[in-house]
């Protein structure tokens, strides 16, 4: 089936690609439209973007590949990210890594079977003095503890 943007991500994207001096410039703007309009960036959205963007669908993968926040794949509605990178991995990253995949029954880049949780070990998140720290959805959770990680996805059930 082949994608297209409703009416109002039309819209939407017009205004974005209007803001821009060149078109491509505008991509990842757009991918993020694309992303909350298709839900993820499978094989038919980034299609879909390349064609609109009037570049190629390997430009398109490129920058999808890139950055951590596309998802090429379906993401659970509960979306964890946990840093790894040096700061993080110092303060314990490891082990809270360790206790979300243990406690969620999944590895890092997989989703729970019911669709509530997914796991993803990520580079930095720009909070180095606050780690170990993760992001669910939008929320950063800072100074994490396993007692806390466990606090936090007894809550999100």
């Amino acid at each position: 089936m082949a994608l297209e943007f409703s009416p109002e991500a039309r819209k939407r994207f017009a205004g974005i690609v209007g803001r821009y001096p060149k078109k491509e410039a505008a991509m990842l703007p757009v991918l993020y439209l694309a992303q909350a309009e298709f839900g993820y960036l499978g094989t038919d959205a980034i299609e879909y973007v390349a064609k609109i963007m009037g570049v190629s669908t390997a430009r398109v993968y490129g920058v999808v590949t890139f950055y951590t926040m596309l998802n090429m794949k379906p993401i659970g509605r509960h979306h964890i990210q946990v840093c790894r990178t040096l700061p993080c991995a110092l303060a314990g990253a490891e082990k809270i890594t360790a206790l979300i995949k243990a406690k969620l029954g999944i590895d890092a880049g997989e989703t729970t079977s019911d669709g509530k949780f997914s796991l993803l070990e990520v580079e930095c998140l720009a909070s180095c003095g606050t780690g170990p720290m993760m992001q669910v959805n939008e929320d950063y959770h800072e100074n994490l503890t396993e007692e806390r990680v466990t606090e936090i996805l007894q809550s999100l059930k």
